[in-house]
């Protein structure tokens, strides 16, 4: 079993996101948080909705690395993004841009795209996982409510699958559900067990 194996390493995880330390708890595999870091989210144009989550867990990788002691350790790092009609839909600074992009979801489908970095000291590994969401049409009222009373600003897309939003508006998902909370724990299993396999 995996969690049984990785007692041999230091499991690192780079990410400010209660979720995603939740989900790979909740996997068995014990790690140590690293201290939150400010990392530059731009990215080059011309990037494809699949390689930006990528290189985005990609850059914070590399802003992590000095943490890597040895090889014994390994570093994880991941971005998700909300893909709507040929755009990154990213995180509401305010309540109303939260509500224009949920506007935008209701009643629509979208893709969640979470990228993943596996590093050690001397190799490094990403992949990313996709998920297909699909919203009923919101009312303006439901909007305003969710908005005032989950704050989903640190969110990618401005919501919450686990939160009432969820509950409430989405019909249906084709792809992994924890992928759109926003850590495929599914896929990150396996390419654990196959990063620590070619050392």
């Amino acid at each position: 079993m995996l969690p049984a194996r990785l007692k041999n390493y230091r499991i690192l995880l780079a990410s400010g996101s209660a979720r995603r330390q939740q989900l790979l708890q909740d996997t068995g595999i014990e790690f140590q948080l690293a201290d939150t870091r400010e990392i530059d989210e731009r990215y080059p144009e011309g990037l494809t909705r699949f390689e930006i989550p990528v290189y985005l867990a990609g850059r914070k990788s590399d802003a992590y690395f000095d943490l890597l002691e040895d090889k014994g350790m390994i570093l994880i790092t991941a971005d998700t993004i909300v893909w709507l009609d040929g755009k990154v839909l990213g995180k509401p600074a305010t309540g109303e841009e939260a509500f224009t992009i949920l506007k935008a979801l209701s009643g629509n489908i979208h893709e969640v795209i979470t990228g993943v970095t596996l590093r050690t000291i001397n190799k490094k590994r990403s992949f990313y996982s996709n998920s297909e969401v699909c919203f009923s049409r919101l009312k303006e009222e439901e909007i305003q409510y969710y908005i005032e009373n989950y704050k989903p600003f640190d969110k990618a897309g401005a919501y919450g699958i686990q939160e009432w939003i969820g509950y409430i508006g989405i019909e249906s998902i084709r792809g992994s559900f924890y992928n759109v909370m926003g850590l495929p724990v599914h896929k990150l299993y396996r390419e654990l067990e196959e990063f620590i396999d070619t050392e």
